[in-house]
């Protein structure tokens, strides 16, 4: 596993965004055990109380769950991992308009260029 950090967003969070990254994306599955908070603290060589944290948050968000002597799973949950594929599309889809909009597209216009892009897309 490898991650760019970047030094304007708290390491956990990206962490967790790469997590969640990789679960609406199928690579880690339902069910799926997850590394432990030192074997992910050394492959990322960060410290481990920051995996913890990661750990803690994305339970609290109940994306992974804790079974006691057996370690962290994805969780099983496939409305919960909806909501993350959501909510995920919708933080990609802001900085798209807002990346249009500062080149001085309006709404139909945006529009029209998605649909172009899909158009020539399924051509292909």
């Amino acid at each position: 596993m490898t991650i760019e950090f970047d030094n304007n967003l708290p390491i956990y969070i990206q962490i967790m965004n790469y997590i969640k990254g990789e679960i609406v994306t199928g690579k880690l599955q339902p069910g799926d055990k997850i590394l432990s908070v030192r074997e992910l603290a050394s492959e990322l060589q960060i410290n481990p109380n920051t995996v913890q944290r990661t750990f803690q948050e994305l339970e609290r968000e109940e994306i992974v769950e804790t079974r006691r002597g057996m370690g962290r799973y994805v969780t099983s949950n496939k409305e919960t991992i909806m909501t993350i594929k959501k909510e995920m599309a919708k933080d990609v889809l802001e900085r798209f308009i807002r990346g249009m909009r500062e080149l001085g597209f309006e709404g139909p216009d945006i529009l029209e260029a998605v649909a172009e892009n899909i158009r020539s897309q399924d051509d292909k």
